[in-house]
């Protein structure tokens, strides 16, 4: 399916990125929340970005992009990457692999010039040639040893690296070099239900794997340009205003990059919409009837519609007392009003959708089940309250439960200033209320939420997980395995990890490998740790006449596309 990415903030890699919900959607590419006012529905495109070829654009030029933040780890392999970490890398960083936006895979040639799958001996094996002018900005070699190095410093939790995901990596047995140095021989143990799935978020510079330290902390607050290898490189970077330019790069040896300088400003929501209309950004993300209500009068430009692979969730953390007992985490999760949230969320977007039943796969794609509705979710304020009379939480004199003299109250933190945002909010606590748990919402700024996120400053999250591709199962783990960094539930455990080796990662068949994984996914859910609530519509206002928008993975209007960003430009 993806690396998931944490996609305002947080993890990842290869397939989940994590984001804040609401501010990733409210500020730049990757946005997110869409709308529903009850009465028909706008078709939205699967796809929707203004793919233009080279040839119809001018050279020249500057693009201005809002993002949520510069995140503190500039490392987009690293588990407190995030989608925004990836979104700065996609820019001076290797692009070996590129993505149709239906999530095929396909080489970037000016990387390689070759990247072939075979099973020799019964073992999956992948060949990649790297070109002879591939090179790393400070000189170095493009070749096997970048393969080799991405490997070591992803294939496990246990070598002292913190990798986004090890899915994929972990069941590679070797790399080794082929015939020259620019061949890397890739050999899997046994055969891989998903060959296409390593490597495709790039490679890293053999010197950021020469020991866990330089791989966790190197990259914190320093975008390391002489480790990058692509068609920009660093101009400008200021981690103090969350700031950073890109500019062609002089070392680069392929097609000639259309635009003479890129920006990216961390921007919360409201700051977004007014640098847009003022003139001082590009694009916007207005998938909110409010934010679509400020740009509706405007000229030159165009509005966007796709089709996100994107998971608003919400998760509370079980290594809390509070929601320790699995019966307070299912009463929870049954007195969310999922309906009221689309409803809130989607408002004056005229946009609808089915059930969002799983992380593993969307309701568009072959084997999808509603894995939710399996573990038997649904709203019932009912039930959730005798639930919670069971576990022995009895109302007190406010209505707020309490057991032993503590009250059921938990702490659920928004990192933006957006009134959707804040609707959303409301909504969860009155529903919570209806049931006697107290939710107390603290607005945060957004660029606090990688920080927050990652040191559980938080009782209940709502976080948007992004996808880089659609190889479902394949990421299984890297979603509910333990000491993932992207799942911070708590309900993991080893037994948890050795069902998802033993029913899921041993079937080499992807079919029925992603049967499996749907319903073991059910089974996850009644852990009640995270649940999903929608996917939601992809929506952005661009200037007219920026093309190939959105080409850094995890984000935007292209769904699963990673397109080379030497092609973004302004048309003729």
């Amino acid at each position: 399916m993806k690396q998931y990415k944490l996609m305002g903030a947080l993890a990842l890699t290869g397939a989940f990125a994590l984001a804040l919900s609401g501010c990733a959607a409210n500020t730049g590419g990757d946005n997110g929340d869409g709308g529903d006012n009850g009465d028909g529905a706008k078709e939205v495109e699967q796809a929707d970005y203004n793919p233009q070829p080279r040839e119809n654009l001018k050279e020249g030029g500057t693009a201005n992009f809002p993002i949520n933040e510069i995140p503190e780890q500039l490392n987009a392999f690293h588990g407190d990457g995030s989608a925004d970490t990836s979104r700065v890398a996609a820019w001076y960083m290797p692009q070996i692999l590129l993505q149709e936006p239906d999530g095929t895979p396909y080489k970037h040639d000016a990387y390689l010039d070759e990247w072939k799958i075979d099973t020799v001996d019964g073992n999956t094996q992948i060949t990649f040639t790297f070109t002879e002018e591939a090179t790393w900005n400070d000189g170095t070699p493009m070749d096997w040893t970048a393969i080799d190095a991405t490997w070591k410093a992803n294939r496990s939790n246990d070598e002292g690296f913190v990798p986004n995901a090890i899915d994929g990596y972990k069941e590679i047995a070797s790399v080794e070099q082929g015939d020259t140095p620019k061949t890397a021989i890739v050999t899997f143990d046994g055969e891989f239900a998903w060959p296409q799935m390593p490597f495709l978020t790039g490679v890293i510079h053999p010197k950021l794997a020469e020991s866990p330290e330089v791989f966790n902390t190197a990259m914190i607050d320093n975008p390391h340009p002489e480790w990058g290898a692509g068609p920009y490189t660093i101009d400008e970077f200021d981690a103090n205003t969350d700031f950073v330019s890109f500019k062609p790069n002089d070392k680069w040896w392929g097609d000639k990059p259309l635009l003479e300088k890129v920006t990216f400003k961390g921007m919360d929501a409201q700051a977004s919409i007014n640098a847009f209309k003022n003139g001082e950004i590009d694009t916007v993300g207005v998938g909110t009837k409010d934010r679509l209500a400020q740009v509706a009068d405007m000229k030159d430009i165009e509005i966007y519609r796709a089709m996100q692979t994107a998971n608003t969730l919400l998760e509370v953390d079980a290594e809390k007392p509070q929601f320790a007992d699995v019966k307070v985490r299912e009463a929870f999760f049954k007195a969310v009003n999922i309906d009221q949230q689309k409803k809130i969320a989607w408002n004056g977007l005229d946009y609808d959708e089915e059930p969002a039943g799983s992380f593993t796969l969307f309701n568009f794609q072959p084997g999808y089940t509603n894995a939710l509705a399996e573990a038997g979710w649904e709203y019932d304020p009912e039930a959730a309250n005798a639930l919670l009379d069971e576990a022995g939480w009895e109302a007190g004199a406010d209505g707020v439960r309490e057991k032993d003299g503590v009250k059921l109250s938990a702490t659920y933190p928004i990192f933006s200033d957006d009134p959707t945002q804040a609707a959303l909010a409301q909504s969860l606590q009155a529903s919570l209320k209806e049931v006697g748990i107290e939710v107390k919402v603290d607005v945060r700024p957004s660029n606090k939420f990688a920080e927050d996120y990652n040191n559980k400053n938080w009782d209940i999250m709502s976080l948007r997980f992004t996808s880089s591709d659609p190889f479902g199962a394949a990421w299984f783990f890297q979603l509910y395995g333990q000491d993932q960094g992207l799942n911070l539930s708590g309900v993991q455990n080893e037994e948890t990890d050795q069902r998802i080796h033993d029913e899921v990662e041993s079937i080499k068949d992807p079919v029925k490998q992603t049967e499996a994984a749907m319903k073991l996914e059910a089974e996850i859910f009644q852990e009640w740790g995270l649940i999903p609530l929608y996917n939601g519509p992809s929506i952005s206002a661009a200037k007219a006449g920026l093309a190939n928008l959105t080409p850094e993975p995890y984000v935007g209007l292209d769904l699963f596309g990673v397109q080379p960003v030497e092609n973004v430009g302004w048309e003729k």
